[in-house]
């Protein structure tokens, strides 16, 4: 009787490990009740509407050169938002993370999922979801709101025109995928201002140093960054030179996201918070 007790005991009292569904709900649960998250969405929409808005409202067809008429491209305007729309998204994927290292709540976290990788896993998860319901819902929204503004005679956009739906889907991905490299950025360098910095010079600094080395340079390895990437996938009239096909591009993005996260996990895994 008293052996068998004993071996009852401790399967009995052992506490159960977060599963990754439970991991999830509970990193959407902090996401969702941190003030800065309803901040950056605001911010995001206002940049991504407003912008679009203003940019295509502007726009004096009457006036323009041939050549500007020819590369007139109303969809690739109508995103002039996500330059100021992938730092904001950024910035989430950032502060989804170092917030709990600068408060100390990821002791917390930790204790509850040991896993950690397994927590990441979840941030990241939730972090797509929404920012890529975020990102698509706005795309449309820009997209809809420009050209409702755009005045005739300029020519109009539609769905169904060659490219148009590629560009739009791809302005509501773009900004996703930029949260998740911010994401495992703050994973790997664990402070907010560091991560946020690094996030800006792989956004804005890299392309201005890659300026004084020469077209070569620029043409070989510019093609690689994130932005030009993003410019080329959302133009429908006129690609981009030197620059990675749609899909190639879209799956570079892809594999930055998957080496950052990855990366992100592993400094997790083996760094004492």
């Amino acid at each position: 009787m008293t052996t068998a007790t004993l071996t009852r005991g401790p399967a009995e009292t052992a506490r159960p490990g977060y599963s990754f569904r439970s991991t999830a709900r509970m990193e959407w649960l902090k996401l969702r009740s941190v003030r800065s998250t309803s901040w950056v969405v605001l911010i995001f929409a206002a940049g991504m509407i407003g912008l679009s808005v203003l940019v295509l409202s502007h726009e004096h067809w009457a006036t323009m050169a041939a050549a500007d008429r020819a590369a007139f491209d109303p969809t690739n305007e109508g995103f002039t938002g996500l330059a100021l729309g992938q730092l904001v998204l950024g910035v989430l994927g950032v502060l989804a993370i170092t917030t709990e290292f600068s408060s100390g709540m990821i002791r917390a976290t930790f204790a509850a999922v040991p896993r950690r990788p397994m927590v990441l896993a979840a941030k990241a998860a939730v972090v797509a979801a929404v920012t890529l319901v975020a990102g698509e819902v706005l795309a449309f929204g820009a997209f809809a709101a420009g050209e409702l503004v755009l005045r005739s005679p300029a020519p109009h956009a539609t769905l169904g025109q060659p490219g148009v739906l590629r560009a739009v889907l791809m302005g509501g991905a773009y900004p996703c995928l930029i949260a998740l490299i911010a994401l495992g950025l703050g994973a790997i360098i664990r402070n907010t201002a560091a991560a946020i910095s690094a996030v800006v010079g792989m956004l804005f600094v890299v392309p201005l140093i890659l300026l004084p080395l020469g077209t070569s340079v620029q043409h070989s390895v510019g093609q690689f960054l994130p932005m030009l990437i993003a410019e080329n996938s959302m133009t429908a009239v006129k690609p981009v030179a030197h620059s990675l096909s749609p899909g190639v591009g879209l799956a570079v993005l892809c594999g930055y996201a998957a080496v950052a996260l990855v990366a992100g996990g592993w400094a997790l895994g083996r760094r004492d918070a």
